[in-house]
């Protein structure tokens, strides 16, 4: 069955392509969630296997790492291999690896595991967006990628919400490892029902996977996160430098393969036809900001609401219900909004999220030292709802008017950013907090929440461009 043939049938039958929806949405709920969970069970984590920082964030931006490094060539995998195959390919692995961090007994061990996620993830994530966009078309396509951003936002918001649930229920005495082990049951009923309501979508792509641009992306990503979370630690020798410069010189070289490979008529893993969309350069590096910046505040916050507020992992979370609910608000209704407003509510998000940000630096005072929960809620849900306004969205804009050919590999150089994003913006972000811990964790949050204003406002350059 090819692209085409796949969308009839699913045209007509709307349980059934409904069903299909839930099931790799329920994928990319867990993958997504798996990022931000960990974040509230930290404090426990660390205390429970003598963790030291460098471990913390590596545990975090690890998944992020291989996640990101190996999406690219995740995508290539489905267009050659079938995209429901590596679906479940990755539903498997990411289980499995789930399992062994719930049982993981170190840090150690933990952070090898957390990597066997990212790879699991790394194979089923493309695969969501491809299958979206070639199983729906025209309305229906509208309400896939307004459900897949809604989820994608939920997953984010909410992950800190169910991790402290999950802590405080203790169930079995697991405390924060059912945070890992809650993906299991869930991950093997999805694979079961994979191959009854996904179809097989098959590509014409018969060339060969592009392993040395594989290896190209992944040491080039590999280097600059390697760096910006050991360098801190490390007082950052000259190594460190030199891994950023060679992380540098690695992307470049995988450009220029890419370009060789189209001349040479082999396909590459990336087409660099993609980028001659000004529509997509935008749009992905609007991705790179959003997701960066989200990633990187969600760790913060936790840290600084159990750390440094002594606050619980379930009054923590419920603390995250502030901004999630007015995220969930906002992205169901972004279509509605966006009509309304005869244009997608993109810069409205954005500079809605910049004013939450702003609030509640002012909330926790000019140098951190806290005040009353109530302002910061309010800071939160101002963040919240502007955070929805452009999530659920943007996807949707910057797969806009892409042809069909181009669905696994757009859908991986997207999911790649989004990915690539979280791990370095925690890394980045974990160099400006840690590195101001000496002032206390108000001190170190104010300071994180400074560069988060100015990300929001780039954000809201990039998609003003965009629309």
């Amino acid at each position: 069955m090819n692209d085409i043939d796949a969308a009839v049938p699913y045209a007509e039958l709307s349980i059934k392509r409904w069903l299909a929806l839930a099931v790799i949405l329920a994928g990319t709920f867990m993958v997504t969630l798996d990022f931000f969970i960990v974040n509230v069970a930290i404090p426990s984590m660390q205390n429970d296997l003598h963790a030291g920082t460098a471990a913390i964030e590596w545990i975090v931006a690890g998944y992020g790492l291989a996640y990101a490094a190996l999406l690219i060539t995740g995508g290539r995998l489905g267009d050659l291999y079938g995209r429901r195959a590596i679906f479940n390919y990755g539903l498997a692995i990411f289980s499995l690896a789930s399992a062994a961090c719930g049982v993981a007994p170190n840090a150690a061990i933990l952070v090898i595991a957390r990597a066997m996620q990212g790879v699991g993830a790394a194979l089923l994530a493309p695969q969501v967006l491809a299958i979206v966009g070639t199983l729906y078309t025209g309305a229906n396509r509208a309400r896939a990628f307004a459900a897949y951003g809604a989820v994608l936002g939920l997953s984010s918001a909410c992950g800190q919400v169910i991790g402290g649930l999950l802590i405080r229920a203790d169930a079995l005495g697991l405390g924060w490892r059912a945070c890992f082990l809650v993906n299991v049951p869930i991950g093997l009923a999805a694979w079961a029902l994979t191959g009854v309501v996904v179809p097989d979508i098959q590509t014409r792509s018969r060339s060969s996977l592009d392993m040395r641009g594989a290896a190209l992306v992944a040491a080039a990503i590999g280097a600059v996160l390697f760096a910006l979370i050991e360098g801190r630690e490390q007082n950052w020798p000259l190594w460190t430098w030199l891994c950023i410069v060679a992380s540098a010189v690695l992307l470049a070289r995988f450009v220029l393969h890419q370009r060789q490979r189209t001349a040479l008529c082999l396909a590459p893993l990336i087409d660099p036809a993609l980028f001659d969309v000004r529509r997509f350069r935008i749009g992905l590096l609007a991705v790179l900001v959003l997701f960066g910046g989200v990633a990187s505040f969600f760790f913060v916050l936790a840290l600084y609401l159990q750390r440094g507020r002594g606050l619980g992992p379930l009054p923590s979370g419920l603390v995250f219900t502030a901004l999630a609910l007015p995220f969930t608000a906002t992205s169901l209704n972004a279509g509605r909004i966006g009509r309304w407003l005869g244009r997608p509510p993109l810069v409205p998000g954005a500079i809605g999220m910049a004013a939450g940000l702003v609030a509640l630096r002012l909330a926790i005072g000019w140098e951190g030292t806290g005040g009353p929960l109530l302002p910061m809620l309010g800071a939160l849900v101002i963040d919240g709802a502007g955070m929805g306004l452009v999530m659920a969205p943007l996807v949707a804009a910057v797969l806009a008017g892409l042809p069909a050919r181009h669905a696994g590999a757009a859908a991986g150089v997207l999911a790649t950013a989004q990915q690539l994003a979280n791990a370095l913006g925690v890394a980045a972000v974990g160099v400006a907090f840690f590195g101001m811990l000496g002032g206390g964790y108000g001190g170190a949050f104010a300071v994180s929440l400074d560069w988060l204003v100015v990300l929001a406002l780039g954000l809201a350059a990039l998609v003003w461009r965009l629309e």
